[in-house]
């Protein structure tokens, strides 16, 4: 797809917005995501949907980490999940609109759509219609190669992309057969750079093509040989020589 996304790599991405290592300020907060907005840097997130199919600000499948409890993000409502303290913190777990309220378009948002098979029925649809709604700059992307295929009839004219990751040839072709369904950047782990698939898709179908994540000076390095932006945590890029 053919698409202006020089937004996507001008600024560094914070992971889970600029957080502090979990220790006071933790990761798919609002006050992450209101940090990394005030020091200017993009923001990706995790979403998934709760029980009544609210698209929900998670990164892991159970509670236990982030919120100190026992359960699955889809077994929660989304009131459920916001009143849960993340870390012990005063934050919560935000949904997406809360998300998109706070930000309102100051940076650039990179979701990342987390699937759960059985569980992720009308994810796409919804993130879609709140992204439609939204005046800033937002992508989509994920892993999860079954929404992926979902992406160009469900999330048309969003932009998308597919998070991955691997240097095997199994691993490339894989990717390679995801190129069919709209795409357009990838979020590549650097460490795996380079690889024939981030050479293609960036240098024959000029792709932007994003790395995760980058937490050293050498991860700096290799992501601008081979790609064009970071996704970073627990340093500041700013600060960098």
């Amino acid at each position: 797809m053919s698409r202006n996304l020089s937004w996507l790599t001008s600024q560094p991405i914070a992971h889970r917005g600029y957080h502090d290592m979990n220790r006071a300020r933790w990761e798919n907060t609002l006050s992450a995501f209101e940090a990394a907005a005030q020091k200017g840097f993009a923001i990706e997130c995790d979403v998934m949907l709760t029980a009544d199919g609210v698209p929900v600000v998670f990164h892991d499948h159970d509670l236990q980490r982030l919120a100190g409890q026992d359960g699955l993000v889809w077994q929660r409502t989304a009131a459920e999940m916001g009143a849960l303290r993340i870390g012990g913190t005063d934050d919560h777990a935000p949904t997406l609109k809360q998300a998109l309220d706070l930000v309102a378009g100051r940076v650039p948002m990179v979701i990342e759509l987390k699937g759960i098979p059985g569980h992720d029925d009308g994810l796409v649809d919804a993130v879609a219609a709140l992204l439609r709604a939204y005046k800033g700059k937002a992508a989509i992307m994920s892993f999860d190669h079954w929404l992926i295929r979902q992406m160009p009839d469900k999330a048309a004219g969003i932009a998308a992309g597919l998070t991955a990751w691997g240097d095997t040839a199994r691993d490339i072709e894989q990717h390679f057969s995801m190129l069919a369904n709209g795409l357009s950047f990838t979020s590549y782990h650097y460490g795996h750079l380079p690889n024939r698939f981030v050479s293609f898709v960036r240098k024959e179908l000029k792709w932007p093509v994003i790395t995760w994540t980058v937490r050293d000076q050498e991860a700096v390095k290799r992501t601008f040989e081979y790609a064009d932006q970071m996704t970073f945590e627990g340093f500041d890029p700013l600060a960098l020589s």
